[in-house]
């Protein structure tokens, strides 16, 4: 009995054996047909990339001062776009607010000899109607001193 105990024992033993070495067997040949299908397949596409790396390699240094005059287009285009805009409001704006502005600021987007010019005219403007003004003044307090009737015997 112990001796077919251990002869059962022993083909079980075998047969794990040869299942094992069977799965060993399945799995190198599968390893080998890997390297022989798998790997040069690798290599390939590697040498494949290797080369793509080295065209980009020398065309990047290309595409970045493309990209940089394209961003220097770019802001040169957005800064006209802001000026553009900047001229069509001044151009919007009623013209006493742009008298205004010319005259009684300094940020005004005109010349500086359109500015004094105009500061000139309006300080001639200003000072003669008040010289006007003073006149008219002056006259009506005269008349009312002298005590002048108005209307038929006007002062002459």
């Amino acid at each position: 009995t112990k001796l077919t105990e251990g002869l059962s024992n022993f083909r079980a033993m075998d047969s794990l054996m040869q299942g094992s070495l069977d799965e060993l067997k399945r799995d190198t040949q599968h390893a080998k047909h890997a390297l022989e299908e798998h790997i040069p397949c690798i290599h390939q596409e590697l040498h494949n990339s290797l080369v793509s790396l080295e065209e980009l390699s020398h065309t990047l240094p290309q595409i970045q001062s493309h990209v940089a005059e394209i961003r220097r287009i770019y802001d040169s285009g957005r800064e006209k776009a802001k000026n553009l805009v900047t001229d069509l409001n001044w151009l919007n704006t009623e013209w006493h607010e742009r008298w205004r502005v010319i005259i009684f600021t300094n940020h005004s987007p005109v010349s500086r000899w359109w500015t004094v010019t105009m500061r000139v005219l309006f300080a001639a403007t200003f000072i003669t109607f008040g010289w006007i003004a003073w006149v008219a003044i002056a006259g009506a307090y005269t008349a009312h001193r002298q005590r002048l009737v108005w209307g038929e015997r006007l002062m002459s």
